[in-house]
């Protein structure tokens, strides 16, 4: 059903823009058959514009101009002009200009300008200026020949002028059909690619103008397509017009080769003498200053054609051709070399070929090329040369690059709006749709929370590609998400209520076999909540200290001594000094904890905790060096977590009171941290502890009172 639908309403579209087109190229034809200045020839492009949006307003205007380029290639080069009015009619129509008749009124000027004054000049660079019979209006015809306007201003007065008046009776009849045509009807013509449930109109204005921390993702899309459209173009262009202004220069200088040639080869050696003595009275000079004419008439590219013998003194007329211009030079007149001839004269005076010369001196910028006359004997006694304006090789150059400039713009609007489209559809509308929707979820009840996934769900997002993976993907861990919350937080409940009981329970364990050993476990762990506080700070090891991990080290702290309850009571709590062999079974206290704790990780899924309690307890005695227990370990081997427990932990033994010893002082501990770094201790954590001397003193001192055995 929705898929026949969908065919109904795409066939409705086709046939209104197929009649679209026809509404341009008829009235196009009947004001041209009646011999009005109007064109009428944008009625559908402004239709399809204002009713289905940029990308079909647009088409319609190309696939007017290729109809027209049957009778017209030319039409062509003007398409860029039908993209521009399509886009300006889109604009202004989403704007309301179309729908009240003051509004419209203001857009007559802006097509006007399109329309006539940018396709004036667009004409004028392709084909330079006409003549005063060319301009349709009086007014401007009569300011022109009174000397107000040049021929160009004129010409643009009386196009503007036109264009104000097609325009205005184009609009109107555009104004008309949207009255008379339902609602409905005009938005089933708007061309749209939508991959989902369409947003609303709110909605896809702020998907368009979306804030975001860099550029929104539509403005990468059109800067990614204009950046590489506007590259290939220029680099395409510079190199079209390079070849071809070559290519044209190639041509002029054959021309002129060409001509000089057959002048060359008119006139007779033998009698260059008398002509130059005698001029027209010179038996022949008449009859060949007639054929050099004829010559020049042939080529329009001709500028200048005369006949010089070059002695030290200068040029020496033989013939000189005048021009509408410029009048020739009398035959036997003595002309001066010209500065850019001079590095030429060795060989012109020696009658030798030389190739064309571009110059720039009096009589302008010129192509020349120079061709030897011989005598009967094969002796050069003069040369006919041919002129060429190079201006004629810039203006043919300037038409070249107006009308590849003027293709490449009008196709770069089409591809552009046909890329955003494509985009907005597939990718723009479908992303926002999906942040608007997850941007909304609430989790405040059960029922808010099945509202948000239904309303994910209602999306129907089906752009067969990887946004469409990613919506259901989307969907369904939201769904899963939803559906494990409420297990979620009973279990965090459960895990955060069997480690806070754990710690404290082990700890009053500990505390209760080692008289000693409470405020050690209490100052232990405070040292390490500050060096774990200014590890951060510092950025030392950044990519490991996750909140989530310092938290797990400091709550764990407390349990590094775990171990200690299987180790006796006789050794345990021995006034004096440990033996060998009591101070390996002391030393068993780190392999016990970690079998403790083993044991309690089996018992729950989530054992990130107590992982870094294992650690503690295990390798709180592991040494930078390598020498230290129960494994030996060294340098990064040893878990993090142990690194800074063993820093901790000496300190406070060093500081504490001890059956066997006295503390040292606070300065004295430090520097035996000092000394071990590197040796028992993370040599950076070891720095770091040091540089904390002032907080770890305060941690000392709130302790003092209970001094401990170690």
């Amino acid at each position: 059903m929705k898929d026949q639908i969908k065919r109904r309403a795409f066939l409705r579209q086709l046939i209104f823009y197929v009649v679209a087109v026809v509404c341009n190229i008829v009235p196009n034809h009947i004001v041209k058959g009646l011999g009005l200045p109007l064109y009428v020839d944008n009625i559908g492009t402004m239709s399809a514009a204002v009713m289905g949006g940029y990308l079909p307003g647009i088409l319609v205007g190309y696939i007017t101009n290729i109809v027209n380029m049957q009778a017209d290639p030319d039409n062509a080069y003007y398409a860029v002009l039908s993209a521009m009015i399509a886009a300006a009619a889109t604009y202004l129509g989403s704007r309301g200009f179309f729908k009240d008749i003051r509004k419209l009124i203001l857009t007559v000027p802006i097509f006007a300008f399109l329309g006539g004054a940018l396709g004036s000049i667009l004409t004028y660079l392709m084909y330079g200026l006409g003549d005063a019979d060319g301009i349709w209006f009086t007014f401007a015809r009569d300011l022109f020949k009174n000397g107000t306007l040049t021929l160009f201003q004129a010409q643009m007065l009386s196009d503007v002028t036109a264009d104000l008046i097609d325009k205005a009776i184009t609009v109107l009849i555009v104004f008309v059909i949207l009255k008379l045509l339902p609602e409905s009807f005009r938005d089933s013509l708007r061309l749209t690619g939508w991959k989902q449930v369409p947003l609303s109109i709110s909605d896809q204005a702020k998907a368009k103008n979306n804030k975001t921390k860099s550029l929104p993702f539509r403005v990468k899309v059109l800067l990614l397509i204009s950046v590489i459209m506007i590259f290939v173009a220029f680099v395409t262009t510079m190199i079209s017009y390079l070849l071809y202004r070559n290519f044209a220069i190639d041509q002029y200088t054959n021309t002129g080769i060409s001509v000089a040639k057959l002048a060359a080869s008119t006139i007779e050696g033998d009698r260059v003498d008398d002509y130059l003595k005698e001029g027209e009275r010179a038996e022949g000079y008449i009859e060949t200053e007639i054929r050099l004419r004829r010559i020049r008439a042939a080529s329009k590219d001709i500028e200048f054609l005369y006949v010089y013998r070059i002695e030290e003194d200068g040029c020496h007329v033989v013939f000189d051709l005048d021009t509408e211009d410029v009048k020739g030079n009398e035959p036997g007149e003595v002309v001066p070399f010209d500065e850019s001839f001079e590095d030429y004269l060795p060989e012109l005076m020696a009658g030798n070929n030389i190739d064309p010369i571009i110059t720039n001196d009096t009589f302008g910028w010129l192509l020349t090329d120079y061709e030897p006359v011989y005598d009967h004997d094969g002796n050069c006694v003069c040369y006919a040369a041919a002129d060429i304006r190079m201006q004629d090789v810039t203006t043919s150059s300037i038409t070249f690059l107006t009308k590849v400039s003027s293709l490449f713009v009008g196709f770069f609007i089409l591809v552009l709006v046909f890329c955003v489209w494509i985009a907005e559809y597939n990718l723009i509308f479908p992303l926002a749709a999906m942040t608007f929707a997850t941007q909304k979820f609430a989790y405040d009840s059960e029922e808010a929370m099945e509202d948000s996934v239904s309303r994910i769900r209602r999306l129907e997002i089906n752009t067969g590609d990887e946004i469409e993976n990613l919506y259901r993907a989307l969907s369904k861990t939201i769904a899963e998400t939803v559906g494990y919350i409420d297990e979620v937080k009973e279990k965090g409940e459960q895990i955060s209520h069997m480690q806070n009981g754990l710690i404290y329970v082990l700890a009053d364990l500990v505390e209760s076999r080692d008289k000693n050993t409470g405020d050690h476990v209490r100052k232990t762990a405070a040292y390490v909540r500050l060096i774990l506080r200014r590890m951060k700070e510092e950025g030392i090891y950044a990519e490991m200290l996750t909140d989530e991990y310092m938290e797990d080290v400091a709550n764990s702290a407390p349990l590094h001594d775990v171990g200690k309850i299987k180790v006796s009571d006789a050794i345990l709590n021995k006034p004096g000094k440990l033996t060998d062999e009591e101070f390996e079974i002391m030393k068993s206290h780190t392999t016990a904890g970690r079998e403790i704790i083993e044991s309690a990780i089996a018992l729950v899924s989530d054992n990130g905790y107590l992982m870094e309690a294992k650690n503690l307890a295990a390798y709180h005695h592991e040494k930078w060096d390598g020498s230290g227990y129960p494994m030996g370990l060294a340098g990064e081997e040893i878990p993090l977590s142990a690194r800074i427990m063993a820093i901790a932990d000496v300190f406070d033994a060093l500081v504490s009171q001890r059956s066997y010893k006295k503390p040292f002082t606070f300065e004295k501990a430090m520097e035996i941290i000092d000394e071990g770094a590197g040796k028992h201790f993370d040599p950076v954590l070891a720095k770091l502890f040091i540089a904390s001397g002032d907080e770890a003193r305060i941690i000392m001192n709130e302790h003092q009172s209970n001094l401990t055995k170690y």
